[in-house]
């Protein structure tokens, strides 16, 4: 039996992964899915990328979970491989959900048109503002998987994206999966490509797009439990 620590991206809380943890459970997995601070439930909790990392961090250890796979989508794999890097011999693997990956000394919003999203965080007192409807059309998810979505966003503590991340080792030493969905963009980002063509991680496509725990739920759960390790019979 694996223990999955599940972080979904950017607004979304735990109730992202409802589908995803049922099927775990039905695997013989325990899922263990996280709201980050300043979101959904924990949306009064103050946040940067620091308390992210706490976060998740303090989790497996409070819990003291161990063979833990770290499933991080989107922003989330910013402080999920900031996280998976900290566990020591308690982590199995870490799955990169078609996310970001940290790069030491940047942000989430490095490398990319983000002047839009900056100038959002400043008029909305620091908070990155929920997408409308429009923000989830082309990505394979039926009408009423996008009104859940939207339904449950919340707005985003925008320190968490402007912090830099911090590694204390490469990050292709840690073993990982990178899950890139089709859909969204059919190539992944240069860092991941460098990081699966040296062999340390594997790259696993989807033909859906960027919120899969919505629209391929038991399909993304398949995938993530023959990455784990059942009980024996």
């Amino acid at each position: 039996m694996t223990h999955f620590v599940l972080v979904a991206g950017a607004r979304l809380g735990a109730s992202a992964w409802d589908e995803v943890a049922a099927e775990l459970r039905a695997a013989g997995h325990r899922p263990h899915p996280l709201t980050l601070s300043g979101l959904a439930e924990k949306r009064d909790v103050p946040a940067g990328q620091r308390t992210h990392v706490r976060d998740i961090v303090d989790l497996v250890e409070r819990l003291d979970l161990r063979d833990v796979v770290l499933v991080g989508h989107s922003y989330a794999g910013v402080p999920v491989g900031q996280a998976a890097e900290r566990l020591g011999d308690r982590l199995a693997r870490v799955v990169f959900v078609d996310s970001e990956v940290p790069v030491d000394g940047e942000s989430f919003l490095s490398g990319r048109p983000s002047d839009h999203i900056r100038r959002e965080i400043a008029d909305n007192d620091g908070f990155w503002p929920p997408a409308g409807a429009d923000h989830y059309a082309g990505q394979g998810l039926t009408d009423e998987q996008i009104a859940r979505i939207v339904d449950r966003s919340t707005p985003h503590p925008g320190a968490t994206l402007t912090e830099p991340a911090v590694l204390t080792r490469p990050l292709g030493e840690l073993p990982a999966t990178y899950i890139k969905c089709l859909l969204d963009d059919e190539e992944p980002m240069p860092v991941v490509t460098e990081l699966v063509a040296s062999g340390h991680w594997e790259l696993v496509e989807m033909d859906t797009g960027h919120w899969p725990m919505f629209s391929r739920p038991a399909e993304l759960a398949g995938i993530l439990a023959a990455r784990g390790r059942t009980t024996p019979s």
